[in-house]
């Protein structure tokens, strides 16, 4: 297997626990994170040495990560494994699945590469490089049938793990809040390269919040190996004395707020999953951005808008993610609470209705799927 950041070594984790389930005796390994690594995952390299986004970003990193998929591939070509599971990571994973499916190891990719959103482009690469993928959004696997491959949706793992129905008040006694705070959670990507380019930024946006409505507390969950790194943002924003930064626990945080300021990415579906109305933002290296927008073939970036087809929450990109546009967006929110709850209960109805739509029984699922390629 292999995971390449956060969100991947989540996903992945869950998925083992279906594996193990279904195959007691499962020696799994390759490239993984922490949650991997407590189902027993044997990591040859941390997953982070691949959360590099951006097209500068990679560059930068180009000749370490091709580096590692090569000693990668020998070693699985030596090895034979049953099977090789690439969970996202497509520009990692699919290069990587083509070298092993041409070589005759079965590849499963589990979480189809946004052709829908981003990428068109890669529709042919993704036939020639993996048997089957397992699909997480409910009108993928169409889509991909209609390229003539071959896919089931699982439904997505998180919606299984996080309730319908979230219960702040546990949430905020975890963290020490007050049950009748306004609490913000600040979320500003789980890369080094997404805290460089939005932690700053997101950090004096919370400062004309908090001058705004000084009663306001703010929670910022942090990837513990980029703690530090937050931490001194934090300072060179004047914010320092006023954020709780938390090691992980970004679950508990999106519980426990009321509105959140967060990177475009995995987590947007998490806060939504949480039935949070957030502010989501992105910046990135000037030049990566421009590759990226002409790339972009729908008007949302954010999941929980691609998801409901709508801007539900706020996108505020590149150029526009100024901390006085976020603060502005937040404080909308924060407002919103009393001046028009309507708002804020149209967006918890629609959020819910996304859950249900992407609760399944994941782990059966693929499960399922994966034993029916072993066996064909």
């Amino acid at each position: 297997m292999v995971a390449g950041e956060t969100s991947g070594d989540l996903l992945a984790g869950l998925l083992l626990d279906g594996l193990r389930a279904r195959w007691p005796g499962l020696q799994a390994s390759g490239i993984g994170g922490p949650h991997m690594a407590r189902r027993g995952f044997q990591a040859w390299w941390p997953h982070d040495k691949l959360a590099v986004r951006g097209y500068v970003e990679v560059l930068r990193h180009y000749r370490e990560i091709v580096g590692i998929r090569e000693q990668l591939k020998k070693r699985l070509l030596d090895q034979r494994p049953d099977i090789f599971i690439g969970v996202d990571a497509p520009d990692f994973n699919l290069d990587l699945e083509a070298a092993l499916k041409a070589q005759g190891i079965k590849t499963v990719h589990f979480v189809s590469p946004s052709v829908w959103a981003w990428r068109a482009d890669r529709v042919e690469k993704i036939r020639r490089s993996v048997d089957h993928v397992l699909c997480i959004f409910p009108f993928e696997p169409a889509l991909l049938a209609s390229h003539g491959i071959a896919a089931t949706y699982v439904g997505h793992p998180l919606a299984s793990v996080i309730p319908l129905r979230p219960d702040r008040a546990a949430a905020r006694r975890k963290l020490g809040l007050q049950d009748d705070a306004v609490v913000i959670a600040i979320l500003p990507g789980s890369r080094k390269s997404e805290i460089q380019y939005l932690a700053e930024r997101f950090f004096r946006a919370a400062a004309m919040v908090k001058r705004a409505q000084p009663a306001i507390k703010f929670i910022v969950p942090a990837v513990p190996l980029l703690k530090n790194v937050i931490e001194r943002l934090a300072d060179a924003a004047g914010m320092r004395a006023d954020l709780q930064i938390i090691e992980g626990q970004s679950h508990t945080a999106l519980a426990a707020c009321d509105v959140t300021l967060i990177a475009s990415g995995t987590a947007t579906l998490e806060a939504a999953l949480f039935k949070r109305p957030m502010v989501i933002a992105y910046n990135m290296n000037w030049l990566s951005w421009q590759i990226m927008r002409r790339k972009k073939l729908q008007p949302w970036v954010g999941l929980p808008n691609i998801l409901c087809q709508d801007f539900v929450v706020p996108e505020l990109l590149q150029e526009a993610a100024t901390p006085e546009a976020l603060a502005a967006g937040l404080l909308q929110w924060v407002d919103a609470k009393s001046t028009a709850p309507a708002k804020i209960a149209a967006v918890e109805q629609r959020f819910m209705a996304l859950h249900a739509e992407l609760q399944r029984d994941t782990s059966q699922l693929a499960t399922d799927a994966i034993q029916q390629i072993l066996e064909s």
